[in-house]
């Protein structure tokens, strides 16, 4: 089990080193950060069970699009009008995202009942493997505090690139 608090903690001491890496980073747009990152990523979640955390689901609500309302709605057999009355409400930007927290569909076991038709936000995140990874460090900066590997990318990123 991987311990919240602790991560939490450290997390927040290591924010604004984090913050200014990532500034650095996105100033600098190094030609190997894709890379870097990609690695970083592969390396964190190979000895990072999601299931042993599931903070993101506990925590944050991802952006929750058209498509992906009609293919939960599809898998729960309801009506994507029910879907969004029952699950969803729009944020301050006019975007879905879950009405609580954790996850609705979030089981005490940290498996995702819908996990196959999850939202695209949730299937992407934390998005530390993405091309144009320069594009979500500033995102990637807040999710360090949420997710534990995204913090194990970030000490990697200060090695790589201090």
């Amino acid at each position: 089990m991987i311990d919240l608090n602790a991560h939490e903690s450290k997390a927040n001491l290591l924010l604004k080193r984090n913050k200014k890496l990532a500034e650095s980073l996105v100033k600098k747009k190094p030609r190997n950060l894709d890379s870097v990152a990609k690695q970083a990523h592969n390396k964190a979640f190979a000895h990072i069970d999601c299931l042993a955390c599931a903070n993101c689901c506990k925590s944050i609500s991802p952006i929750v699009t058209d498509k992906d309302i009609q293919r939960i709605a599809k898998h729960l057999r309801i009506r994507p009008s029910q879907m969004v009355e029952s699950y969803l409400l729009l944020d301050d930007e006019h975007d879905y995202v879950f009405k609580q927290q954790p996850c609705p569909f979030l089981g005490t076991d940290n498996y995702c009942s819908i996990y196959e038709v999850r939202p695209k936000a949730c299937r992407e995140y934390p998005h530390t493997d993405r091309e144009k990874f320069y594009q979500l460090l500033n995102l990637s900066v807040k999710n360090s505090v949420i997710c534990p590997a995204v913090l194990q990318v970030f000490e990697i990123l200060d090695i790589e690139f201090k």
